[in-house]
């Protein structure tokens, strides 16, 4: 079981405005700011809003579980068109590096002048490194918005690990 690290609201918006600061303090100007949905949402939406840049989204599965990734699927697009325009690509956090990968290699087809990437974390053992994040971390982050989703999926693990009656499970 990992190691989670559960951040609260006071905290998380302290994040988010240290990483808008960090990219609008790296000099570079975007026209787009597009978010991975779902953790990348509100992150995209603060970074925007300090760039004065337009936002966008797109929708990726990629995880199944708490720790059980699958390949990185797109479900639903951006409706901007990005051609020529400088992209930053912003999720809530680098776990293995596929999803980062899989959209920017996505939005590459599109033509844009260039995609810039940000995230809040990276985990250590990913293949793709923010070009903008606070931190390196081990730990499976509980953002404020999803503390309820991962409560029911350790309460659901717990109850699959102890049988169907909830009592501990029999070796047969």
């Amino acid at each position: 079981m990992p190691r989670f690290r559960y951040l609260g609201w006071a905290e998380y918006g302290r994040l988010l405005a240290r990483l808008a600061d960090a990219v609008a303090s790296g000099g570079a100007n975007f026209d787009l700011v597009i978010g991975i949905a779902r953790g990348g949402l509100p992150v995209a939406m603060a970074v925007s809003d300090r760039l004065g840049a337009r936002v966008d989204f797109v929708n990726v599965k990629s995880y199944t579980d708490i720790q059980v990734r699958t390949k990185p699927k797109i479900l639903s697009t951006i409706t901007e068109k990005i051609e020529g325009k400088r992209v930053l690509l912003v999720d809530d956090i680098v776990d293995g590096g596929a999803t980062m990968e899989t959209v920017a290699a996505y939005l590459q087809t599109l033509r844009p002048a260039s995609v810039t990437t940000a995230a809040l974390f990276t985990k250590p053992w990913s293949s793709k490194r923010a070009d903008y994040s606070l931190g390196v971390t081990e730990s499976w982050v509980v953002f404020p918005y999803e503390r309820g989703e991962v409560a029911r999926l350790r309460r659901g693990r717990k109850s699959k690990a102890s049988g169907p009656s909830g009592s501990p499970p029999r070796n047969l």
